[in-house]
């Protein structure tokens, strides 16, 4: 029996050798209460399962951004997920890299809640570790980045908008999303290294650098190629 200490130790170090040493700690509060929302987060998600997609969504964002040491991330060592009751979906204060998420939204949630969960989750987390071009890129593609996060995890809800529908390629959320995964169908990678562009600072040309097109070339490209 004195040996299992020890095995769990060594057990621990490989983990997190294997994880780059950047142990991120998760924290989840629920403040929500005896409300409906409250209810249904502790008895149909919970604080483990919350804790397993904070860091299921770093992991795949790691992935995702390219970001596979220490040097390509932000310096997180903490991330706080709070469910309170609020108004509309989500949002992250980046300042202290806390998500917090409406327990009134996940009680009148009629679907799938883990699943619309998880994909909130994974879209706040976006935000957490993607770079803002010194506050210089347009909030649009911000949100659009962090929902491609979520379409490529296969957590896009069904309510979102088809391939080449929208408006404009910065109008945000899932229209952006469905036009970089188009952009990324062009350049395996791209939003990648899109994101590590924008670590210092941003510019609409970074798209001609790496597609060799402007932005408003490319949405022209995507709406007709869906014959919008």
């Amino acid at each position: 029996m004195a040996y299992y200490p020890v095995f769990l130790l060594s057990l621990l170090v490989v983990v997190a050798t294997l994880r780059g040493i950047h142990a991120v700690e998760y924290i989840v509060t629920n403040n929500a209460g005896s409300s409906a929302g409250g209810i249904r987060f502790t008895n149909e998600i919970g604080i483990e399962y919350s804790r397993e997609a904070l860091t299921s969504a770093t992991d795949f964002i790691w992935n995702i951004f390219q970001q596979n040491t220490d040097a390509d991330r932000k310096d997180v060592q903490q991330v706080t997920l709070i469910i309170e009751n609020g108004e509309g979906v989500a949002f992250t204060n980046l300042n202290n890299n806390e998500i917090h998420v409406n327990a009134n939204y996940l009680g009148d949630y009629s679907g799938d809640v883990k699943r619309e969960f998880r994909g909130v989750i994974y879209h706040e987390m976006a935000h957490v570790w993607q770079w803002f071009g010194d506050q210089n890129t347009p909030g649009g593609l911000t949100e659009g980045i962090a929902d491609f996060v979520r379409l490529k995890a296969d957590l896009a809800p069904s309510h979102w908008v088809q391939p080449g529908q929208g408006d404009r390629w910065d109008q945000g959320y899932d229209v952006t999303a469905r036009f970089l995964d188009y952009c990324n169908s062009l350049r395996d990678g791209f939003v990648a290294e899109l994101n590590k562009k924008m670590r210092t600072g941003y510019s609409a040309d970074f798209f001609v650098e790496l597609l060799g097109k402007t932005v408003d070339q490319l949405w022209s490209d995507y709406k007709a190629q869906y014959g919008n």
